[in-house]
């Protein structure tokens, strides 16, 4: 997200100032854009997030040329199974999706497994399938793509952490004291911490998700990314797979370690998937990697723009595991505000720090 930020900022030829971004890990280690799963959909139940990622995806199919990388983007499209407990949530996201142009299809049982067979219909009595326009793609190479052309339009890259914030200054554990019109906390799952240094209270933490590769000796057409309605989710990943659920209830702490919980694939992922897909019953794990979302608490929506008391300081985070596909967009309208005083192409108005104080949540229902 702050390296978006950095080079949209950066190219827009109205904007006379310099560009800092402090990165206390340049290793990119612990970064939530190297340990993403990367994808990228438009069937959300907040319209704000279905126009936040279109443009995402628009932006990813010419990231060649924007950003010289090739960013490997495959669209298969999302599969969301319900049950009959959530086939009345699921029909009710469709339509919101539909009223905002999505292309997405309602498959009934019957037609889901004439669409595909290597999928059991057990259980299930709805599907909601992205046509067009999802998918997934290469997430670390976005983010090193966004982040070499920043500096090679002119922004500079700190290797240092930020320990004190002031309304025009940030103090650096280096020592350093650096002076800005204007501060963005992009700090992902840490933007709560750097936020409270200033007396901030800012509802953004850790929450620790386990990503399984796994490796299924059938070879199967290559499916949607799809979500079964325990939770659990699996998409295709080269010659394997990828697939990880939400933590259990009571498993799911603020800053857990980024250690792969093993006994959510025994407990949790497997079971639902051989239920699922019948051939992935001999499913073998082969790598395995913890990542940290960046957990709204309030409403898992992003926040972003200005404080309403500190005027120099504008947030872009919270996007609780959907930041790498919206940061395209998040990254254009973050530089539209500092450059231009407002929002040009997409109102991020309803994402704005002040509901929170307002208790006026804008609640997204598809969160996987």
């Amino acid at each position: 997200m702050g390296s978006s930020i950095a080079w949209h900022l950066t190219r827009d030829p109205n904007f006379a100032g310099t560009v800092t971004v402090i990165e206390r890990d340049p290793t990119y280690a612990r970064a939530s854009s190297s340990l993403s799963a990367s994808s990228i959909r438009q069937q959300f139940s907040t319209p704000l997030n279905i126009h936040l990622s279109r443009y995402g995806i628009g932006f990813l199919r010419q990231a060649r040329e924007l950003l010289g990388v090739d960013l490997g983007l495959k669209e298969p499209g999302y599969l969301f199974l319900a049950s009959p407990a959530g086939e009345a949530v699921l029909r009710a996201n469709n339509a919101v999706q539909r009223g905002e142009g999505c292309a997405v299809e309602l498959l009934d049982p019957a037609a889901l497994v004439a669409r595909f067979p290597s999928v059991s219909v057990d259980g299930v009595a709805l599907a909601s399938h992205g046509t067009a326009n999802e998918g997934w793609f290469d997430g670390p190479a976005l983010m090193q793509g966004f982040r070499r052309a920043a500096r090679e339009q002119g922004a500079q890259y700190l290797a240092d952490e930020v320990v004190g914030l002031e309304a025009n200054a940030v103090m650096l554990k280096s020592g350093t004291r650096i002076e800005a019109d204007t501060i963005v906390i992009a700090a992902g799952p840490w933007s709560g911490d750097v936020a409270a240094l200033s007396g901030i209270a800012l509802p953004v933490e850790p929450r620790r998700r386990s990503v399984f590769v796994f490796d299924c000796r059938e070879r199967l057409p290559l499916l949607p990314l799809t979500i079964d309605p325990s939770g659990v989710w699996f998409r295709a990943e080269g010659r394997f797979y990828l697939a990880g659920t939400t933590p259990a209830d009571g498993n799911d702490p603020a800053g857990a370690p980024l250690e792969v919980q093993h006994q959510e694939w025994d407990e949790m992922v497997w079971p639902a998937l051989a239920a699922r897909v019948p051939a992935f019953e001999a499913a073998k794990v082969v790598n395995a990697w913890a990542g940290y979302y960046e957990y709204n608490t309030f409403d898992q929506n992003g926040i972003v723009g200005r404080h309403p008391e500190h005027d120099s300081l504008i947030f872009a985070t919270g996007f609780s595991g959907h930041g790498i596909q919206q940061s395209p967009a998040v990254g254009r309208a973050v530089a539209e505000l500092i450059v231009h005083g407002a929002y040009r192409t997409l109102d991020l108005m309803p994402f704005a720090y002040e509901r929170i104080s307002a208790g006026r949540p804008v609640r997204e229902i598809n969160v996987v």
